[in-house]
Parts: structure tokens; C-alpha cells; sequence
């Protein structure tokens, strides 16, 4: 059994989980890095107790982050991928990194560029989430984390392109961090404000 969180790891990104035990869930982003500590150890104590593999997707980063935001945005943002990478790491939980082009080719939903603003992109993906999770309430915030998890569970993987199967977490410009061993286990197990039982196309 295995347990995936998929995040989008902007400000105001947000994470999505799927366990065979909890169905499907989701949360913006953590307001501190504290926040997101604690989150990540609960999430990996649940999957600890229910006996699941932990595996983290998370969105790759380049250091472009668009043409009208200033270097502080710039610097800010990928200081906080780096974060939530090293408390992924520090909590020995298997990472994959996966570009946003891979993890969005197969939604059929076009590109950012192709959109007359960010406006209208940001709400083509929301609405893709909604439709494939119509119990979990999605949010601007929680929409590419939902779609990320979609991705990584592989129910919209082309074999012929991407090289290999997303299900087994090893798609093509996908990169695995893999570590051994079992990290301390935080206190209670992981929930979230949004469950939903996981469909089976």
C-alpha cells in the first residue's frame, strides 16, 4: 500500500494526500515552516501506522518565475522550495520532483502561455481538479497539489510519451530522491479538512 502527497510548492500552493485508508485530502500551504514540519510528520506517522510507503511528489522549480515578478518574489520562492525539500528529506521521506510540464500534459488542458491571463489558467486547473475530485472542496490554493496527486497516481499516464508509467512514480523528467531507514515518528495521525473517497476510473 502507498500513501502520496503531491505538492505545489508556491506560497500559496498548497498539498494533497491519497492512502488507501483516507481517501483523498487536501490543504493550502502551511503559513510556517513550523506548520509545515509538523504537518509532513503526521503525515508520515498516519502512513506509518496504517503500514503504507510514503512517496512525496513534488513540483520541480525553475528559477523563472515570471516576467512581472520581482527578484524578491523570485528569491523568496525558491527559498521555500528549498525548504519544503529539506523537510522532506530530513524526515527520510522518498521525494520525486516532476516539472510542470510533464505533470500537466496529459489534463489536455493547454498551456499558461496559450491563456489571456494567469487569471484564466489558474481557474482552467481548479476546474479540472473539481471535476475529477467533486468531493474534496478545491481551492486556488489546493487545485495544481490535486492535479499533481491525479498525476503521480497515474490514472492519466501516456506510456509512449512519458516513458514510463506515473504510477510507479518514475515518470520521464521525474527525478527520485530515495533514502533508507525510518526517521522519529511525530504524534497523531494525519487528517484533513477535505476527505473524499478516492474514485476508481
Amino acid at each position: 500500500m502507498k500513501t502520496i502527497v503531491a505538492i505545489d510548492p508556491g506560497l500559496s500552493g498548497g498539498l494533497a494526500v491519497s492512502g488507501p485508508a483516507t481517501g483523498v485530502y487536501c490543504y493550502p500551504m502551511p503559513a510556517t515552516g513550523g506548520d509545515l514540519l509538523e504537518l509532513m510528520r503526521d503525515i508520515k506517522t498516519g502512513a506509518y501506522v496504517e503500514g503504507d510507503e510514503l512517496v512525496c511528489v513534488l513540483e520541480e522549480v525553475s528559477g523563472f518565475a515570471g516576467k512581472a515578478q520581482p527578484g524578491s518574489a523570485m528569491f523568496r520562492f525558491g527559498e521555500h522550495f528549498g525548504f519544503i525539500k529539506g523537510v522532506i528529506q530530513a524526515l527520510e521521506i522518498r521525494l520525486v520532483l516532476v516539472r510542470p510540464q510533464v505533470w500537466q500534459k496529459g489534463f489536455g488542458l493547454g498551456t499558461a502561455s496559450g491563456c489571456a491571463t494567469k487569471t484564466v489558467w489558474k481557474n482552467k486547473l481548479k476546474a479540472e481538479a473539481q471535476r475529477r475530485f467533486p468531493h474534496v472542496e478545491v481551492t486556488l490554493k489546493t487545485a495544481d497539489a490535486l492535479l499533481i496527486l491525479d498525476y503521480a497516481m497515474g490514472r492519466r499516464c501516456n506510456r509512449e510519451t512519458e516513458g514510463e508509467s506515473a504510477s510507479d512514480l518514475t515518470a520521464e523528467g521525474a527525478r527520485a530522491n530515495r533514502t533508507d531507514g525510518q526517521s522519529q515518528m511525530g504524534d497523531g495521525k494525519a487528517g484533513g479538512p477535505a476527505h473524499c473517497t478516492q474514485r476508481r476510473d
